[in-house]
């Protein structure tokens, strides 16, 4: 099915009118349409299946972000967040890309790291030639373990044997199982393969094997994004676009060299791929411990994106980051919303997911930058906060709208106020 991302006029719809337009747009079922126009699509039935001592489920905002073309292909993004401006920005930032050909992304193959540590070693150096000699045993006991995966063209592909001669605990070798994971987030599939070759490891190895475990450094499974925009997409009313760019790549630098930017920085890449993470029902916990790992690879933490300025003088981003995403497995498949959010995306790969993820990441950094590169972070962020103030003052209905305009156009977004404005309102009434 052909999608159109743009979806005219969809803020000014109500929740309900937009549901039926996604509806329309990716032909979602009546079963799919209830599921996210009801509270409760997660059954409590089903919840105490998936962690322990449920007691209940706790419920998200679901948006559509609009306007994403990735690779030439209109992309409808669900995005699980709370935080107000999220969806919004990302949309926008997009609108403008899409002006300029959209996102163009890439990535390496679904490729996981499981880490096998041995102690005890009195020559740790021999006994890794040893465990490289033996790669085909062990690569042979791992794979017998998923045959299943083998079959779909994954499996272990090879091994690495990393030395630590000096640790609080004596010389350390770790053995790393270089598994191809296929559309799997891959953390069972890779734990089930080093506990399997453990003994087989010891007995090559003449040490003892402690810890058995995948790493969220999933520096082999990567996806990349890049956008390049004109000065004429990105010029206002106020400034041209040859200014905003230059203010976008002083801002970039901050973070490039600064690891206390760094990290607001990066937190805006990922107010833009957690919510896709959510959404999908994927780890974003491992997809943050391994952005961050990621960002501090060179032993200094830095900015996740890259900005540039070509030789028209267009500004050109990119992102490159490990995404250990997956469409099997987990609450991927055991959450009903993480299926209908997989059904809007219309992927059908793990890796388009997570390239999309990314692109998502790049339009907020965008999104971001633009906003302190201009006018500063807080004006388009807290006209959109202000709903919420609204709501928490006790607003319903139109009365939202009105008493979060009310302040954004006075600059005074508080609860005080929202108070204030929501009385005068009722009195007028």
């Amino acid at each position: 099915m052909v999608v159109d991302s743009r979806l005219s006029n969809f803020r000014a719809l109500s929740p309900s009118e937009r549901l039926q337009a996604i509806v329309r747009a990716v032909g979602l079922s009546e079963e799919e349409r209830l599921a996210l126009a009801r509270p409760g699509a997660l059954a409590l039935d089903r919840a105490d299946g998936m962690i322990e001592n449920v007691i209940g489920t706790f419920e998200l905002p679901m948006g559509v972000a609009a306007n994403f073309q990735v690779n030439g292909r209109d992309v409808l993004v669900p995005m699980a967040v709370e935080e107000p401006s999220v969806v919004a920005a990302a949309s926008y930032m997009a609108k403008l890309a899409r002006a300029c050909g959209g996102f163009e992304t890439s990535s390496t193959a679904p490729v996981m790291r499981a880490q096998i540590q041995i102690l005890g070693l009195t020559d740790p150096q021999g006994a890794r030639l040893a465990l490289l000699r033996e790669k085909d045993r062990i690569l042979a006991l791992a794979n017998s373990r998923d045959k299943v995966l083998v079959e779909l063209g994954g499996g272990c592909r090879d091994i690495e044997v990393h030395i630590f001669a000096d640790t609080p605990r004596g010389a350390m070798a770790v053995v790393h199982l270089i598994v191809d994971v296929r559309d799997a987030m891959g953390a069972n599939t890779v734990n089930t393969m080093a506990e399997a070759v453990a003994p087989l490891v010891e007995e090559i190895s003449g040490g003892s094997v402690r810890l058995r475990i995948l790493s969220n450094l999933a520096d082999l499974r990567l996806a990349r994004a890049r956008v390049r925009l004109t000065p004429a997409v990105l010029a206002t009313r106020e400034r041209s676009g040859e200014e905003i760019i230059e203010g976008i790549l002083d801002a970039w630098a901050f973070a490039a060299v600064d690891p206390y930017r760094a990290a607001t920085h990066n937190k805006g890449i990922m107010n833009g791929i957690d919510p896709v993470v959510v959404a999908t029902g994927n780890d974003w916990r491992a997809i943050e411990a391994g952005a961050h790992a990621y960002a501090a690879r060179t032993g200094r933490y830095t900015s996740l994106t890259a900005w540039e300025k070509d030789a028209s003088g267009a500004l050109v981003g990119s992102i490159e980051m490990p995404m250990a995403m997956g469409l099997v497995g987990g609450a991927t498949k055991t959450h009903p919303l993480a299926r209908v959010a997989l059904k809007i995306l219309g992927v059908r790969s793990a890796q388009e997911l997570a390239e999309i993820a990314v692109a998502v990441g790049l339009a907020q950094n965008l999104g971001a930058l633009r906003a302190l590169a201009t006018e500063g972070i807080q004006r388009g962020h807290m006209a959109l906060h202000a709903r919420n103030i609204a709501l928490t003052a006790g607003a319903t209905g139109k009365e939202v709208d009105t008493v979060a305009r009310r302040m954004a156009e006075e600059k005074d977004v508080r609860t005080d106020r929202a108070i204030a404005l929501l009385k005068a309102l009722r009195e007028q009434a």
